[in-house]
């Protein structure tokens, strides 16, 4: 992550000492670097350069407001799935014609708002839902754009709560139910087929199975065809990991989108009705990942026979992801110090036994000191909560040597403003 390093001893975003924004904003507190997204972005469109492509932003991996409308000024679409994450995009000034709107549990209400602001197609993910979308575009007197969501059943060789893509799964439709379903969908009246998706799961460090993938899907846009139902676009996810730990060595973007289109050359080649197939993609992690990090400072060490806890003011509730998936974030001290380092565990104040943000770390404590839980940029805020009643953080944005509040730290009296006392 060049855009955090250190100088002199302390560690910079761009060009600002991370210890300034503590200081101005207090911890726990998000911190994104505005030049490590736009390498983010460049790198995929770039990749995308002279194709027939749309790169649709996951909202649900940071969907705070100034990072969407960056995103948005980049010519991104989105990939959303609620109601609430629309209303996000198009507060941000993105266009609902370049959003893609998936997810398993989509409401009456969120079907019909999302008609009403024209998005750009629905990934569907079950028959149930393909009728209720069909009902409500009646009522509404439009017909619906849609995409079957399906299942390859394809390994995607990731942590098991990141894996979409198996039969097991609660996403997307059997391969093998596709084709009836397409029939079905291209009969109902309020519809129209636009194209194919899938989404095998996310994290994913080799292209292998989001190439397999693919493979599976291009053969029944093939089977389609010959059925007469030809397809505006393909969908093929996202998923695309980011380097957490050292030895992870992820499949760059501009590899994987080399040899995915390099497939999708070939396929053309021998398939007419694929030449107007435009492809999406959905990418969340791999843009926003690595350009955030957590700050937290070092509230009270604590040495045991067989253990040491540095416990900090972040806490499981502010980043879930070590908690809920054992995952590894890099922890990195605002101050290099020639102190002796020992082996700490870092937990949070939270009253769980899972309130833990990494393990076995060496490191060179003392009390207040701060410290820096990288790779966080994607799944930290969004996935935080207010559990022991505890303020959500603050979010930064850092451009060069200028740092900006793009979201306020909650204040304690707003986390139960809406409770009523009934007597």
């Amino acid at each position: 992550m060049s855009h955090f390093h250190y100088q002199n001893g302390e560690l910079y975003a761009e060009q600002l000492a991370l210890s300034e924004v503590a200081a101005q904003f207090g911890t726990p507190c998000y911190v994104y670097s505005r030049a490590a997204l736009q390498a983010a972005c460049d790198s995929w469109q770039q990749a995308c350069q002279g194709r027939d492509s749309l790169i649709c932003y996951s909202v649900k991996s940071n969907s705070n407001l100034a990072i969407l409308h960056i995103l948005a000024k980049q010519g991104f679409g989105f990939d959303i799935v609620s109601g609430g994450e629309l209303r996000r995009v198009l507060a941000a000034g993105g266009a609902a014609q370049k959003v893609i709107f998936s997810g398993v549990g989509k409401s009456r209400e969120e079907i019909r708002f999302a008609l009403q602001q024209q998005v750009a197609c629905f990934n569907v993910e079950s028959a149930s839902e393909l009728l209720r979308i069909n009902q409500i575009a009646g009522e509404l007197g439009c017909r619906a754009p849609i995409s079957l969501r399906v299942n390859p059943d394809v390994d995607a060789q990731t942590h098991p709560y990141i894996s979409t893509g198996l039969k097991e799964n609660k996403f997307g439709i059997a391969y093998e139910e596709a084709l009836p379903l397409y029939r079905m969908a291209a009969g109902l009246p309020h519809l129209q087929v636009h194209g194919i998706d899938c989404h095998i799961g996310s994290q994913l460090l080799d292209d292998a199975p989001l190439l397999a993938a693919f493979e599976r899907i291009a053969l029944l846009v093939d089977t389609l065809a010959a059925e007469g139902i030809h397809l505006q676009h393909l969908d093929i996810g996202g998923g695309l990991g980011i380097r957490y730990t050292s030895d992870q060595q992820p499949v760059p973007v501009g590899d994987y989108l080399q040899h995915l289109f390099a497939r999708i050359d070939a396929w053309r080649a021998r398939s007419a009705h694929t030449q107007a197939l435009r492809i999406v993609f959905e990418p969340g992690r791999s843009i926003i990942g690595n350009c955030g990090l957590l700050l937290s400072r070092v509230e009270y060490l604590k040495h045991g026979a067989g253990k040491n806890f540095a416990i900090v003011d972040a806490a499981m509730n502010d980043l879930l992801r070590p908690a809920l998936y054992q995952a590894w974030h890099e922890v990195l001290p605002l101050q290099q110090h020639a102190r002796a380092a020992q082996l700490y565990d870092i937990v949070g104040p939270v009253c769980e036994s899972a309130d833990w943000l990494a393990r076995a770390r060496e490191l060179a404590l003392q009390e207040d000191d701060l410290l820096a839980f990288m790779s966080a940029g994607a799944y930290g805020m969004t996935m935080s909560s207010n559990y022991n009643t505890r303020a959500r953080a603050a979010e930064v944005l850092v451009d060069g040597a200028q740092m900006h509040l793009i979201r306020e730290r909650e204040q304690l009296d707003s986390l139960f403003a809406l409770e009523k006392i009934p007597f």
